[in-house]
């Protein structure tokens, strides 16, 4: 059910930034960014496994947790899923899906910010 919530999230997140793209309120290269980000959030995750495994450093969850807020939250799930790493602490899990949620608010919001504001002054 949740990789069913999450490919589906991460398909209206997809549609979202082409919307907003469409609508000009935001520039192309969101879309190169966005997936520079998702997959630097990818290999944060695949070294965090690996040093996990060779009990060394590991990346902090805060950090990891940024990468997902700013737009990372669908590698961050494959990874979560593919890897098998962080699906079993009940605590990362629901700071992870806190980040997704306000991810897709605030995209929602600026992307529909005109829309919104008429609503809010009427």
């Amino acid at each position: 059910m949740k990789q069913l919530t999450a490919a589906a999230l991460a398909a209206l997140w997809a549609a979202g930034l082409g919307w907003g793209i469409f609508q000009h309120r935001l520039p192309p290269l969101v879309l190169v960014l966005a997936l520079a980000l998702n997959v630097a959030t990818f290999v944060a995750y695949w070294l965090d496994k690996r040093a996990a495994r060779a009990r060394q450093w590991r990346i902090q969850e805060k950090t990891m947790h940024l990468l997902a807020l700013a737009g990372g939250w669908p590698a961050a799930r494959l990874a979560q899923q593919v890897l098998r790493h962080k699906t079993v602490k009940p605590g990362f899990q629901a700071m992870y899906w806190l980040t997704v949620w306000a991810h897709l608010a605030a995209l929602v919001a600026y992307v529909f910010w005109d829309r919104i504001k008429s609503l809010l002054n009427s």
